[in-house]
């Protein structure tokens, strides 16, 4: 037996379980490090459930870049199958996400006031995995990379996904390939410019909608990224909400105008065409 390898027996019940160890469930999943992480800066009891919940999320949303990541690789070989269940499996990830806010929901006015000022300049704006997830659906912002410039490795990641394709520029190209009418203007373009739609996109989707039957994976494929940016926007709504409940019409962290900068980011569509075509199907 090696120095890592401890035998341990326990007793369940009737039974006594035997194994060797070479690593143990706190080790392997390196809960010293998350654990240890949550560094308050105040007495205020509710700043515990603040922080937790901010990085519960942020570790969601690194499960999410890896399959949305993943889920663009497969659509480059036209593989939608395995795309779409990494989608399916993102939705699921997406409800955790939601949930999250009426999680902080809980805390009032008065609770956010005990640490607000702690907080100093730091805001959910900053979060640069947000902001690749949003760049990875196609709301592209070459502005928004600004507040991760004195980051090189956050920045880094940031600007190339905004230079590089979007899950639904590359559901065009997938598109043209499978032989529909797709404008050259939207099969290769300055991929860090704001998505503009198309007539002759929404003609496209409305032949695959008419057509279910015949285009059924497409159909499919379509339905998932609607019931993506569902979500996605769902997810805003409830942050947005939760904000306005907790402080009202303040400005917020960082500088930003608060729940009126939230309620202009529910306005954005990241797959236009996929929703203009459920009135004319």
């Amino acid at each position: 037996m090696t120095d890592k390898e401890i035998e341990t027996s326990v007793d369940i019940s009737d039974e006594k379980i035997h194994w060797k160890q070479d690593i143990n469930y706190g080790d392997y999943l390196e809960l010293d490090k998350i654990l240890t992480a949550q560094n308050l800066r105040s007495d205020s009891h509710d700043e515990m459930m603040f922080i937790i919940i901010h990085q519960a999320s942020e570790l969601w949303m690194k499960l999410c870049i890896h399959e949305l990541g993943s889920a663009m690789e497969k659509l480059k070989s036209d593989e939608i199958g395995p795309a779409m269940k990494m989608i399916a499996r993102i939705a699921r990830i997406q409800e955790q996400l939601i949930q999250s806010w009426n999680i902080l929901s809980t805390m009032t006015p008065k609770d956010y006031r005990t640490f607000r000022d702690n907080l100093g300049q730091s805001s959910g704006f900053q979060s640069y995995q947000y902001r690749i997830i949003e760049f990875s659906l196609g709301n592209k912002n070459v502005a928004m990379i600004k507040a991760h410039s004195e980051h090189q490795d956050r920045y880094n990641a940031v600007k190339s996904a905004l230079e590089t394709p979007s899950i639904y520029d590359l559901t065009l190209q997938l598109l043209s390939r499978r032989g529909f009418d797709i404008p050259a203007s939207h099969i290769d373009r300055d991929w860090s410019l704001p998505y503009q739609a198309s007539d002759k996109v929404e003609e496209a989707w409305r032949g695959i909608y008419q057509k279910g039957d015949d285009h059924w994976e497409l159909y499919e494929w379509a339905e998932k990224l609607v019931d993506l940016e569902h979500r996605f926007q769902t997810w805003r709504f409830s942050h947005m909400k939760t904000v306005e409940r907790i402080i009202g019409y303040s400005r917020g962290t960082g500088g930003t105008s608060g729940v009126h900068y939230l309620k202009k980011a529910l306005d954005l569509r990241f797959f236009p065409e996929l929703w203009n075509v459920r009135t004319t199907v």
